[in-house]
Formats: C-alpha cells, sequence, structure tokens
C-alpha cells in the first residue's frame, strides 16, 4: 500500500464535512498489469433519483525545498491516473488536492497558471488547518 500524504486526513475530513462519502481509501486504479492507488474516491448523492457525482482525489503537500519538482511529479502521477481511468471510468472526475498556502502562493505564478490550463488539471483547495473545502477549480 502506498504510504499516506502527511495531509491525507485532513483533506478526507474536508470532503467529509463538505457533504461527500468517502467510498475507497486508497482507491485502486487497475488496467492490464498496472496497479496503482490514488489516494482517496468520493461520492456525493445528488438526489435520490439520479446517481451521485464520483470524484477521486490525489493529494499533494508541496513540503519540499523544490515545489516546481513536486509539481513535475504530481503532474506526471495526475495525468497517468486519469488516462487509466479514462478507459473503465470516464465519469469520474479527477482531482490534485493541495494545500490553500501553496495555492496562494506558487499556483498563482503565471507559468504555473499555463501548465495547469494546458493540461485541464483540476484542482481542490484545502484549508489543512481548518480542514475545509476553500475551492474547487476545474
Amino acid at each position: 500500500m502506498p504510504a499516506k500524504d502527511i495531509y491525507h486526513d485532513a483533506v478526507k475530513n474536508a470532503l467529509i464535512k463538505d457533504g461527500w462519502t468517502i467510498t475507497a481509501d486508497p482507491y485502486p486504479i487497475k488496467y492490464e498489469e498496472v496497479k496503482l492507488f490514488a489516494d482517496l474516491a468520493g461520492e456525493k448523492t445528488i438526489s435520490a433519483s439520479r446517481k451521485g457525482e464520483q470524484i477521486i482525489i490525489e493529494i499533494k503537500s508541496f513540503l519540499s525545498l523544490s515545489p516546481m519538482r513536486e509539481l513535475e511529479t504530481a503532474l506526471g502521477q495526475y495525468l497517468i491516473y486519469r488516462a487509466l481511468l479514462s478507459i473503465e471510468h470516464p465519469d469520474y472526475q479527477l482531482y490534485l488536492a493541495i494545500g490553500k498556502k501553496i495555492y496562494e502562493g506558487f499556483f498563482q505564478k503565471i507559468a504555473i497558471k499555463f501548465i495547469l490550463e494546458t493540461y485541464q488539471i483540476a484542482l481542490l483547495i484545502v484549508d489543512f488547518d481548518k480542514e475545509e473545502i476553500v475551492q474547487w477549480k476545474k
């Protein structure tokens, strides 16, 4: 099993506070001979007559001295997960969960915004201290 990110529980608690049901922790992504694990899967029921929205969350702390290097790793992981999810679960939405502080700093750089837009990275911004969702960005 993969190691949990330091903010794993904060993101999980924020999702639960926001009305999500955690359906997997971690969430296995399998295709042919490859088996990977995203951090969380969740579902939010829209109404009794409609199927709920399905999300997969990959959590990244960005605590190292090189946030660019962490973004490189996170981006590769995100794109691999999205490609494999598209095969059997094209309706699932994949999010990269990050902290409010790194979002307000590093993720506001023009080059970083360009990269996120180019690769259509969906973000879940979380206040780790309050364990609350700040923003969903698709």
